[in-house]
């Protein structure tokens, strides 16, 4: 009986709600604003908001690396906001087409934090500095893109030759082409 009136006085809070035309946030979506509002971006890095700034569960985070062997190129990620954040990990792609051994040639991202490490205390910022990270010192020994993983360990060197030839003009390794790194990429 108590149930079926806290589910009424739910009900009637939305219509009042609904009809004076607020939707009332949900606490996942307080947080991703408190979160947005910390952001601290450095260097080169910014956010874009692809369906208006209203539109706060969805987002890009460009990256323009200052250093390491990606430096010069321009890598656009995709975060999706789900409702269970920050219960629930953000999905995060890369839609710039990179030869990278943490980013498979379809965007998806090998980040511990996106997976099986995402805890509800980290944020967007977390994030951030995590995917950083990837571009400026790539990881070898937790890949995704095995191909490249491999060759980076066989001979860093070449490795970043490769990259860095892909960044500032693009080209092929193999038969998979890997188009100038200028943020989104069509796959």
């Amino acid at each position: 009986m108590i149930k079926l009136f806290s589910v009424k006085k739910e009900q009637q809070k939305a219509a009042e709600d609904k009809k004076d035309g607020v939707r009332k946030l949900t606490p996942g979506e307080i947080r991703l604003q408190k979160d947005l509002s910390e952001l601290n971006l450095e260097g080169k890095t910014t956010i874009e908001f692809p369906e208006g700034r209203d539109k706060t569960t969805h987002f890009h985070i460009v990256f323009q690396p200052v250093t390491g062997m990606y430096q010069g190129g321009s890598f656009t990620f995709d975060f999706n906001i789900l409702p269970g954040y920050p219960h629930e990990a953000p999905k995060v792609r890369c839609l710039t087409k990179v030869y990278h051994p943490n980013i498979d040639t379809q965007g998806n991202v090998c980040l511990n934090i996106l997976r099986e490490d995402w805890k509800p205390v980290l944020s967007i910022n977390s994030l951030v500095y995590g995917l950083m990270y990837l571009m400026t010192e790539p990881n070898p020994d937790d890949p995704l893109n095995r191909e490249a993983a491999e060759a980076m360990r066989s001979n860093k060197a070449q490795f970043e030759q490769v990259v860095r030839r892909l960044v500032a003009g693009g080209g092929y390794v193999g038969t998979e082409h890997f188009p100038k790194c200028q943020g989104i990429t069509q796959r």
